[in-house]
């Protein structure tokens, strides 16, 4: 976004200025979204900037659909608390003993970064995040899920699986690189989504392995979108927020790695779903490094300038391929909200818009 075009004529000249107008409280808690000039958005307000503030407010919303999401695969597929296992939690083990209590951890750790990001921005005065009212969603109906909204469907949903191509090639999509779909996942369930669900034992695993690769696309996700918004920071303090929920992230990613991995090699794979003729081949059977299942972490790659050495990094990390709107528009194309909303898809975009606009140094 060009620095001298401020927020009025952005808004007066956005296909979403129709969607902000109606926001009004929800997402941004209360205060209304309204055209301010730059001198106003940039002023300081309990310590921060403007653009800090928009910056948190958009990781504060993300941490909430991600805490919404996990908690549907915890319920399913997380441990139990009386100890028992169902079909979908074996699936899970299948590919790694403690499978159940990884993706326990992990909802653990997104609630933790929703608490406590809208408790720092309502201790800097500012108004917390807050999506219940957008809690419309009908979850799974399969037995251990919970009767109430959610604001994510992980039940139609296709899965960007290029993030495991890119982290095992030499280039970077911060250059222009694009990746082919590792295996292509469409219009798939990650969950079961009721009963019926848990009879076929292949057809289980396939939702679990499906459930393995979304996980590592949310994880990787989130690592470009901290690593993105980091260089946006005005405040000291927001910058240790960001780098530290952002590694948390990282070391979240890196199991989800390994663990999609042990889908697809043997003994689990080769395997096709009966019930919908979806496969999941052996990658290592493919002979090709960038199938290569044991290859766990990033491979180094162009970074800064392709004059430089190859650097081992998370990646994409700019504002086209790794910023606010990119996440969103991912979540969005991978059918994670569909059922949602346009009021919620445009609130989304509209606080993507906003912390993408952020700048360093600007009060």
């Amino acid at each position: 976004m060009n620095r001298s075009v401020n927020r009025r004529s952005f808004l007066r000249s956005s296909a979403l200025a129709g969607g902000a107008a109606a926001i009004g409280s929800g997402l941004l808690g209360s205060r209304p979204v309204q055209a301010q000039d730059d001198d106003d958005r940039d002023r300081n307000r309990g310590g921060l900037t403007r653009g800090d503030v928009a910056i948190l407010r958009f990781l504060a919303a993300a941490e909430l659909i991600e805490s919404d999401l996990w908690q549907q695969y915890t319920e399913l597929g997380g441990v139990s608390s009386d100890g028992s296992t169902n079909p979908y939690q074996a699936a899970f083990e299948v590919l790694d003993g403690d499978g159940p209590q990884y993706i326990t951890s992990n909802t653990t750790d997104e609630i933790s970064h929703e608490t406590f990001l809208n408790a720092y921005l309502e201790s800097k005065g500012e108004e917390p995040v807050n999506l219940d009212e957008f809690r419309t969603l009908q979850g799974s109906q399969a037995t251990g899920a919970q009767n109430i909204g959610r604001l994510t469907n992980l039940m139609n949903l296709t899965v960007d699986t290029s993030w495991y191509i890119r982290y095992r090639s030499t280039t970077n999509p911060d250059f222009g690189a694009t990746y082919p779909q590792a295996i292509t996942l469409a219009h798939v369930t990650a969950i079961p989504r009721n009963d019926n669900d848990f009879n076929n034992q292949q057809h289980i695993q396939a939702i679990a392995n499906t459930a393995a690769f979304h996980f590592g696309m949310i994880e990787q996700a989130g690592s470009s979108l901290y690593s993105a918004l980091g260089q946006k920071a005005t405040s000291a303090e927001v910058l240790e927020i960001i780098f530290a929920i952002g590694g948390d992230e990282v070391a979240h990613f890196l199991e989800w790695v390994d663990f999609a991995g042990n889908g697809v090699q043997q003994p689990v794979a080769p395997f096709t779903d009966p019930t919908n003729g979806l496969t999941f081949p052996d990658f290592n059977a493919k002979g090709d490094p960038l199938f290569q299942t044991n290859l766990i972490f990033p491979v180094p790659c162009e970074f800064i300038s392709p004059k430089l050495p190859k650097c081992a990094v998370i990646r994409p990390v700019t504002d086209r391929f790794g910023g606010a709107l990119a996440a969103a528009n991912g979540l969005i194309g991978s059918n994670l909200f569909m059922g949602q909303s346009k009021r919620f898809l445009n609130t989304l975009k509209l606080m993507a818009l906003e912390a993408d606009a952020a700048r360093r140094g600007h009060f």
